[in-house]
């Protein structure tokens, strides 16, 4: 059994990554600043939560790992732009420093987070881990270029270094999010009984489910070395490449009484199909859950009231635009670090 460090640990993924690696016997470090809270997170004795910045996190967390999975990162595309040197101070910087931590501290594996949609405006359909990579977004650009750096860490030290490139997830999981297509549209069809699809919805999009992603995670995790040094892998199944108003007319169809809203805005300059052989080659394994099924278990959550859709937490931008203004309002009237004390 390994000692497991995992950035970004009670994120979405993270939540369903960290019971798994417990059920599995495996000692977990989860670091996470927690500006989503912790509560997600099981009490387990093998399990110890550090709250703290990636850019900032003590070395000494790093010594006595043998696996770091990095999750930790400002995700969502509107999220980022809020504040770019922000953004690429921590996707980028904060995942370098841990991997060099990682590296330094003779930790034997790296598990990178990535994203398809390092592909961006896609050229063609079906690419694959050696297509052209066109990123639209500073999220995607920060995800391509700690791809980079990552694998030429890899190739000049004997690290076991992997770069998993997720189609955009979807699905239950204790910290939920409600700003990821599939997730949000079934949200709004079930709260509004409305979909807006901007941008006119041809554009194509992966998904995987987040318990897939999960179980990608550990499979590469647990792999042989051979099988997965200095690889990139898409993270997802053929099957669920689909248009983004093919969703949108799925979900109608799931939850009756939707009604359809296609926007006249400008087109979404993301569209990538993407192929995902190579993880079935490497693995001997693909993701197994279908777009409908995550429509469906979504749907039944919020019909028995186990998900909350007004809780700010399961939005990113909502989030991180009320810590700013937390943050603004304590400096403006704090005094000596106290505000009603």
């Amino acid at each position: 059994m390994m000692h497991v460090l995992v950035t970004g640990g009670a994120g979405y993924i993270g939540s369903m990554l960290v019971p798994m690696l417990l059920g599995r016997g495996h000692r977990v470090t989860v670091v996470d600043r927690l500006y989503f809270g912790g509560q997600t997170l099981p009490k387990h004795p093998s399990l110890q939560v550090v709250k703290a910045d990636v850019r900032r996190v003590d070395p000494r967390v790093f010594e006595g790992v043998d696996g770091l999975i990095d999750l930790a990162g400002i995700s969502n595309d509107p999220a980022c732009e809020l504040d770019p040197e922000l953004t690429r101070s921590v996707n980028l910087e904060g995942s370098r420093r841990c991997h060099r931590l990682a590296q330094g501290a003779g930790v034997a594996r790296v598990v990178f987070a990535s994203s398809c949609s390092v592909y961006g405006h896609g050229e063609g359909i079906q690419l694959t881990e050696t297509s052209p990579l066109h990123p639209v977004s500073l999220y995607a650009r920060c995800k391509a270029e700690v791809e980079r750096s990552l694998l030429e860490l890899g190739q000049a030290t004997p690290m076991t270094v992997t770069a998993l490139r997720f189609a955009t997830v979807f699905g239950l999981a204790p910290r939920m999010r409600f700003d990821l297509a599939v997730n949000v549209m079934t949200k709004n069809a079930y709260t509004q009984q409305r979909i807006v699809v901007d941008g006119g919805g041809k554009q194509w999009r992966p998904f995987v489910h987040v318990t897939d992603v999960a179980e990608a995670l550990l499979r590469t995790l647990e792999a042989p070395a051979e099988k997965v040094r200095n690889q990139i892998i898409n993270v997802g199944n053929n099957n669920n490449n689909v248009r983004i108003l093919n969703l949108a007319y799925r979900i109608r169809d799931a939850i009756p009484g939707t009604h359809l809203d296609i926007a006249g805005s400008d087109p979404d300059l993301r569209d990538y199909n993407v192929n995902f052989d190579k993880i079935e080659r490497l693995l001997d394994w693909r993701p197994q859950r279908s777009i409908d099924e995550g429509i469906a278990e979504v749907h039944q959550a919020l019909r028995e009231g186990r998900v909350d859709p007004d809780d700010r937490r399961f939005y990113t931008l909502k989030q991180y635009v009320f810590l700013a203004e937390v943050e603004r309002t304590f400096h403006e009237v704090a005094i000596d670090g106290r505000v009603l004390s």
